[in-house]
């Protein structure tokens, strides 16, 4: 079994914020695949299904971005999995908007949500870090990342996540190449 998380914020108030697009992610590869309906569980919202011939726990934690370790940790506790089983979408401000990078472990770059799991957990975890651009100075970046997509971007946006969703089972086989190639594929 693996677990995906993505970050966000619970409330419609947050929903359509930049912080908010690894809980999009969620959703569009909870639609694609069939998963069962959300059930509150691990201090958030979890819906199992498959893809390809992976089980697959989708995490939404409900405990908003600077608490989100407390719930994926107790989500891996209870499957008795270890940080080698999940992987987490994220926003990041230092990709190009709506570009789709990889990586396996690493540093926080002062991301609320990651810095929590790794308080929990440790930095050993796979990320798909989904790209929002940078506001251009320090002092911009909570309104920006806390700010709705633009409508201007909405195009943009439903095709990242289409392609993210329909490249999802190279992820769920360990082929984080192919998928990011395929989804940057998608994306031309």
């Amino acid at each position: 079994m693996q677990i995906w998380v993505g970050l966000g914020n619970p409330g419609p108030r947050y929903a359509m914020h930049r912080h908010n697009v690894g809980f999009m992610a969620c959703d569009v590869i909870a639609d694609m695949y069939d998963f069962a309906p959300p059930q509150k569980k691990f201090q958030g919202w979890a819906q199992e299904g498959r893809i390809g011939s992976e089980k697959i726990l989708l995490l939404k934690p409900a405990t908003f971005m600077n608490e989100s370790g407390r719930s994926v940790g107790e989500a891996l506790r209870f499957y008795k999995l270890g940080t080698d089983a999940l992987t987490v979408f994220h926003d990041e401000l230092d990709l190009a908007p709506f570009k789709v990078k990889v990586k396996q472990g690493g540093g926080t770059a002062g991301h609320n949500g990651l810095r929590s799991i790794d308080k929990h957990l440790g930095p050993d975890f796979r990320r798909v870090r989904i790209g929002i651009g940078h506001p251009g100075h320090k002092d911009r970046v909570s309104g920006y990342v806390l700010g709705n997509y633009a409508k201007a971007e909405q195009d943009d946006l439903v095709q990242m996540l289409g392609a993210i969703g329909a490249e999802a089972e190279w992820l769920a086989k360990g082929d984080d190449p192919r998928f990011m190639s395929d989804v940057a594929l998608r994306m031309q």
